[in-house]
C-alpha cells in the first residue's frame, strides 16, 4: 500500500460532543477532519450506543457506598468525546494499515490496551492498567468520525445491521462474558438462572442466553415496563423484588432453588439479594456499577460454598466469539431507540432517570 488511502471529502469536519467538565452537559465541537498516521484507520460512524458507563464518566466518579467514591479526576482526559459502542465505515487508512479496505463496514472493539502489560499479553486488554479505551481514555463515538489505532480492533460486520450491532461492543460483550463465567460453574443448559436488572444489559443477556441454548432466566426488576420487556424477551418470569414473598417467588420460578445469579445493577441491595438467593454451591456474578456497599454474613459464604465473582466487560477475543455466534444464530432483538447525535444530552438524561427500555443508539 502506497501512502494514506482516502475516501473522504477534505472539507468534511469532525463533529463531536465532548465532556469538558464533570457533571456538565456535553458540548458540541467541530474541527478539521483527522488525518490517519501509521496503522490508524478513520471510520465514518454509522451508529454509537449509549451506555450506563458513559454516565459514570460524565459524572466523574463511582459510588463505593458509605460516602466513599472513586474519583475519575485526572484519569479522564478532557475534553473527551465519550461513546464506546461504535459501528462505522472505513473512509481513511494510514500507510501501515492493512487487512481491510476503504468502504468496509466494521464494528470497533473499544477495549484497547497498552499492548505491553501482563493483561494485554494474555489477551485481556480490557483489564489493562494503562488503557486506551475509546470513549474513556481517547475520543470515542459521540461523533461523526473516529480514529482507531490499528485494524486489529475492527471486526467486519458482514451484513449485520450497524444500528443493532453497535450495542454488541459493550452490552453484548459484557453479558456474553458474564454468562461464560456462570457456565464455567454450572451448565446454562441444565438450570434456569436469575438475572437482576432488565436494562440494556439484562435484556441483552436474555437474548444471548437463548443463543447459548440456555434453560432460561428469571428476571428481577423494580420497573414494570422493564419487567414487561423482559417477558417479551423470553424471561421465564419477571418479578418485582419489593413484592411480598419475592425471594420465594424467584426460587419457585427458577425451579425450586437458585444456582446462579447475574447482577446487572450492582447496588448494595441487589448484590445482597443475589447472594441471599443462592443455593449451596451457587455462584453470583456482579456486573453492574450502580454503586454502594454490601454487608454479608461471612460464615454463610463458606457454609454455602458460594462463589462471588466480578465481571468487567470482556476480552477482544470474546467479542470476536460473540460476533461469530451472532453470525450463526442471528442478531439479538432487544428494543433500540434510534436518535440523532444531537440528542445525546437528552439520551443521557433519560438513561440516568430510568426512562430507557433497551438501548439508545445515536446516528450522526
Amino acid at each position: 500500500m502506497d501512502g494514506t488511502q482516502r475516501d473522504i471529502e477534505m472539507t468534511e469536519e469532525l463533529r463531536c460532543f465532548q465532556l469538558v467538565g464533570f457533571g456538565e452537559p456535553l458540548q458540541e465541537k467541530q474541527s478539521p477532519c483527522p488525518a490517519p498516521a501509521g496503522s490508524e484507520v478513520v471510520l465514518r460512524i454509522l451508529a454509537s450506543g449509549v451506555c450506563h458507563s458513559d454516565l459514570h464518566i460524565c459524572e466523574g466518579h463511582h459510588d463505593l457506598g458509605g460516602g466513599k467514591r472513586i474519583s475519575l479526576e485526572g484519569r479522564i482526559p478532557m475534553p473527551l468525546t465519550p461513546g464506546h459502542e461504535i459501528t462505522g465505515e472505513i473512509v481513511e487508512m494510514g500507510p501501515d494499515a492493512i487487512g481491510l479496505q476503504l468502504g468496509d463496514r466494521v464494528l470497533a472493539c473499544s477495549w484497547i490496551g497498552c499492548s505491553a502489560c501482563k493483561a494485554c499479553l494474555a489477551g485481556e486488554e480490557h483489564l489493562c492498567r494503562a488503557p486506551r479505551f475509546l470513549g474513556a481514555n481517547r475520543d470515542g463515538g459521540y461523533a461523526n468520525l473516529v480514529t482507531i489505532p490499528h485494524p486489529r480492533y475492527l471486526i467486519p460486520l458482514n451484513g449485520l445491521d450497524p444500528l443493532r450491532a453497535a450495542s454488541l461492543v459493550c452490552s453484548g460483550l459484557t453479558t456474553y462474558s458474564a454468562l461464560k463465567k456462570i457456565d464455567a460453574n454450572a451448565s446454562l443448559k441444565q438450570q434456569a438462572i436469575v438475572i437482576i436488572g432488565a436494562g440494556g444489559l439484562g435484556l441483552m443477556s436474555l437474548q444471548i442466553l437463548k443463543m447459548l441454548d440456555g434453560a432460561g432466566a428469571v428476571v428481577v426488576e423494580i420497573d414494570a415496563k422493564k419487567r414487561e420487556a423482559a417477558l417479551d424477551g423470553g424471561a421465564i418470569a419477571a418479578i418485582d423484588p419489593n413484592q411480598a414473598g419475592a425471594s420465594k417467588s424467584i426460587r419457585t420460578a427458577a425451579g425450586g432453588e437458585v444456582g446462579a445469579v447475574i447482577d446487572f445493577v450492582g447496588s448494595g441491595d441487589t448484590a445482597k439479594l443475589g447472594f441471599d438467593l443462592l443455593a449451596p454451591g451457587g455462584k453470583l456474578v456482579i456486573v453492574g456499577l450502580f454503586g454502594g456497599a454490601v454487608t454479608l454474613s461471612v460464615p454463610l459464604i463458606p457454609m454455602k460454598s458460594a462463589k462471588i465473582e466480578g465481571s468487567y466487560i470482556g476480552s477482544p477475543a470474546e467479542l470476536r466469539e460473540l460476533i461469530a455466534l451472532v453470525q450463526e444464530k442471528g442478531m439479538p432483538q432487544i428494543p433500540i431507540d434510534v436518535r440523532p447525535l444531537g440528542d445525546v444530552n437528552a439520551a443521557l438524561s433519560d438513561l440516568q432517570h430510568g426512562r430507557v427500555v433497551g438501548r439508545v443508539v445515536l446516528v450522526p
